[in-house]
C-alpha cells in the first residue's frame, strides 16, 4: 500500500512522532488516520512504562499566571537529563499541565497522594447513597467503586481529561511526550494560588 508524503506529516503534526514512525503505523493501519494514531499510542505508551523506572531528577519548575493576576500555578516537572528540560515540547508540556491545573484545581498528582481522611469520606457518601436505591450489597459495592473511579477522574490530575482535548487524560498527554523526547517524565509537585482562597 502506498502512503503520501502529505499523510505521513498529518500524523506527524498531530502524534509528534517520527517520519518513520509515522509511516509504519500508517502501513499497519492501511492509511486509516485515527487507526494510525490508536498505534502510535499504544507503542508510545510501551516505550513510556518502560522508561519509568528510570530516574528523573532533572527538569524545572515552571509557573504560570493567569491574565489578570488573581490564579497561579507552580509546578515541578521533572525528566532526566538538562538537555530535554530545556528542549520546547519539554516547555510546552510544562505549561500546558501548568494551564490546565490553572482551570481544574486537582487534589492531587496520582491516586496513591489523596488523603485517607477525603477517600473514606467519598467513600460514605457513595455507599449511603447506593444504600438507598435498595440493590444488593454485591452491587452497592460495584456502585461506590464506580463512584470512586468517577471521583478520581475529575479530582486527580494525572486522571483527568486534558481541557485543551478531552479525548486524552493528562497521563496519555505525558506518556506521548515520553514517546517523543525518549525519557521518564514526572510531575512531582505543584500547588495552586488564588487570591481570596487558603
Amino acid at each position: 500500500m502506498s502512503i503520501s508524503a502529505k499523510e505521513v506529516k498529518d500524523l506527524r503534526d498531530r502524534s509528534g512522532c517520527g517520519m518513520m514512525e509515522c509511516k509504519e503505523a500508517l502501513v499497519e493501519a492501511n492509511g486509516d488516520q485515527e487507526k494510525a494514531f490508536e498505534v502510535l499510542r499504544k507503542k508510545g505508551a510501551a516505550k513510556a512504562q518502560k522508561k519509568a523506572s528510570r530516574d528523573a531528577r532533572e527538569g524545572s519548575i515552571v509557573s504560570y499566571i493567569h491574565p489578570g493576576a488573581k490564579l497561579g500555578v507552580l509546578l515541578e516537572l521533572n525528566c532526566e537529563t538538562d538537555f530535554v528540560a530545556n528542549t520546547d515540547d519539554f516547555k510546552d508540556l510544562a505549561n500546558d499541565i501548568c494551564m490546565h491545573i490553572a482551570a481544574t484545581s486537582p487534589l492531587s498528582v496520582k491516586v496513591e497522594d489523596v488523603s485517607k481522611e477525603i477517600v473514606d469520606k467519598e467513600k460514605e457518601i457513595y455507599t449511603e447513597q447506593a444504600q438507598k436505591s435498595g440493590k444488593p450489597e454485591n452491587i452497592v459495592e460495584k456502585m461506590v467503586e464506580g463512584r470512586l473511579k468517577k471521583f478520581y477522574q475529575e479530582n486527580v490530575l494525572l486522571e483527568q481529561n486534558f481541557v485543551k482535548d478531552p479525548s486524552k487524560t493528562i497521563m496519555d498527554l505525558i506518556t506521548e511526550k515520553v514517546s517523543v523526547l525518549g525519557e521518564n517524565i514526572i510531575v512531582t509537585n505543584f500547588s495552586r494560588f488564588q487570591v481570596g482562597e487558603k
